[in-house]
């Protein structure tokens, strides 16, 4: 017997037993307050409820279920197709940030490499111009400008102004400083080549490349000069 049938059936006994009761009440004299028509009407409940099939309750209970089941099982699958978008949209923004990263760092290195090559180029052009016996303080001015960065040539050209008024023989009485930069001992710029005492360029290329060693840039450098008044 099902759960359902087993409750209708103590329903119906129940009214029965009442039934019965109040008609034995009514048979023994006893006053229970009840008529004739109150116990027809027991009757006719009790027979209706035990006419309503067990089955139809049982099957409008499993239908609420069932539909219960199903609007929660699509209100889960709504949800996790709005998370899947929305970790679909985070992870291609992600991306698109981290190729634009990408593409912008890829763009420096490309445009240090091309600035590199390009002083790299007019550093040889200079070095290998035909050496003379003399400078004008224009003409090394010119060389300076073809191998020192663009961005760097003010700051370059302010230590020179300062140290030597662009006079590449230049010479310290007291200390011995020499050339352009005053580079003490004026032979360590034999590094850049043995013709440092004559050739503006090799001065240059040593200054260069001493700037970025120590400060690096000529811009570093200039810093420390108007801090310090040397470098």
């Amino acid at each position: 017997m099902s759960r359902i049938s087993v409750r209708g059936f103590a329903v119906a006994s129940a009214t029965a037993v009442t039934t019965v009761g109040a008609a034995v009440g009514v048979a023994s004299g006893e006053e229970q307050g009840t008529t004739a028509d109150d116990l027809e009407s027991v009757a006719a409940d009790a027979t209706l409820l035990a006419e309503i099939p067990a089955g139809t309750n049982a099957q409008l209970h499993t239908a609420s279920l069932t539909q219960q089941a199903e609007a929660q099982s699509t209100a889960a699958d709504a949800d996790a197709v709005r998370e899947a978008q929305e970790a679909a949209r985070i992870q291609a923004a992600e991306d698109a940030s981290a190729r634009k990263a990408a593409e912008e760092e890829a763009e420096r290195e490309a445009a240090a490499a091309a600035e590199a090559a390009a002083a790299a180029e007019a550093a040889e052009e200079a070095a290998n111009a035909p050496v003379q016996s003399s400078y004008t303080v224009a003409e090394v001015q010119a060389l300076a400008q073809s191998m020192v960065p663009a961005d760097q040539f003010q700051c370059f050209s302010n230590i020179v102004d300062h140290e030597s008024g662009w006079d590449y023989t230049a010479t310290n009485p007291s200390s011995g400083a020499y050339g352009l930069m005053q580079a003490l001992p004026g032979s360590k710029m034999s590094t850049a080549g043995a013709d440092w005492q004559t050739n503006p360029a090799t001065q240059i290329e040593w200054g260069l490349s001493y700037m970025d060693d120590r400060y690096g840039s000529p811009c570093g450098a200039w810093e420390f000069w108007t801090a310090n008044g040397w470098y």
